[in-house]
């Protein structure tokens, strides 16, 4: 697990998300994309991106409520970044290599996210 300083004693939803961010980041640096597609890289960098900082916005949720909307997005953005993935692969722009290895941290991520919203979920239920 990713051990910066900024993640030492957090909880494995928000380590796992700040070092997918972190591969994202360095996976669209190198990724050699004509100038007419560099929509799709920063569509990947954006939702990919976007996940670590929601569960952090969901740290300091204003309700219940508020937390579960904020890893429900995070959630629609991991999804979105595994379809951005998936096209950078068939396209040809990342190897089967890098694809397979971001596929297993993304849908990680995911399945971290959907136990996450269970759980609050279950807490926010109102006799």
């Amino acid at each position: 697990m990713d051990d910066t300083a900024y993640n030492r004693g957090k909880s494995p939803l928000h380590n796992k998300s700040y070092a997918f961010a972190i591969r994202i980041v360095n996976m669209v640096k190198y990724i050699d994309c004509p100038n007419k597609m560099i929509s799709m890289t920063n569509q990947i960098f954006r939702s990919g991106t976007a996940i670590g900082a929601l569960v952090r916005e969901a740290e300091f949720a204003q309700s219940s409520s508020d937390f579960i909307n904020k890893l429900h997005i995070a959630l629609k953005e991991c999804n979105e970044t595994i379809y951005w993935l998936n096209l950078l692969y068939d396209t040809g722009f990342i190897s089967e290599k890098e694809y397979e290895s971001m596929a297993i941290d993304s849908k990680e991520l995911l399945a971290l996210l959907i136990s996450s919203l269970k759980t609050a979920k279950k807490r926010n239920i109102k006799p």
